[in-house]
């Protein structure tokens, strides 16, 4: 294997894994392949990635298993106008779902969690519109604190919210296997380039 091609969600850093990896491994070169929310296993099935950092869920079995790797949890915020009453709230205290029950979800959340008023058929978009739908006061979005702060505007704030964090992990091909995909898995769990595996 000559290059390395890392496929990344929104929000997901690689850099500080990207950084370590070409000090320890200069032969093998290191490509990030940014890919929209939720086609990090699209990537690996179709060739264009080797490894990528996704958040679960992912399907782990097919159309071919995977290896899968969980490196750490995020928090869950939401993400509302400057003029909505979580803007008050204390940002170091979750929001109850509950408390949200009478909002409007302009993106669906992950885990099908909705607030108990009947909602708006708002279309389907991009977390970046879904946002600038937001700072106009029409609804919230909950999204994970990176993705926030990847979107961040000055119309809108986030507030972390009582909702199960989200697992970002690094998966592979079961089938794909190699020394230098466990060289990878080295890098991201914080091996250092002296200890075995």
């Amino acid at each position: 294997m000559q290059d390395l091609r890392i496929a990344f969600a929104p929000g997901v850093t690689p850099d500080k894994w990207a950084r370590v990896w070409r000090e320890r491994n200069p032969r093998v070169r290191l490509h990030l392949v940014p890919v929209d929310e939720g086609l990090g296993r699209t990537a690996l099935d179709d060739g264009l990635a080797d490894m990528a950092l996704v958040r679960l869920p992912v399907d782990l079995d097919a159309p071919a298993p995977l290896h899968c790797v969980r490196l750490y949890d995020e928090v869950p915020v939401v993400v509302a106008s400057r003029d909505h009453f979580v803007a008050a709230s204390d940002p170091e205290v979750p929001i109850p779902v509950a408390d949200l029950a009478d909002e409007q979800l302009v993106l669906p959340h992950p885990s099908g969690w909705t607030p108990t008023a009947e909602q708006l058929p708002f279309p389907e978009m991009t977390v970046k519109d879904a946002i600038e739908v937001t700072a106009s006061g029409t609804g919230i979005v909950i999204v994970p604190m990176s993705v926030a702060r990847l979107h961040h505007r000055k119309d809108v704030v986030q507030r972390p919210v009582e909702l199960d964090p989200t697992t970002v992990a690094l998966v592979w091909l079961r089938d794909a296997d190699s020394p230098v995909h466990q060289d990878f898995v080295g890098v991201v769990r914080g091996r250092r380039s002296s200890s075995s595996r």
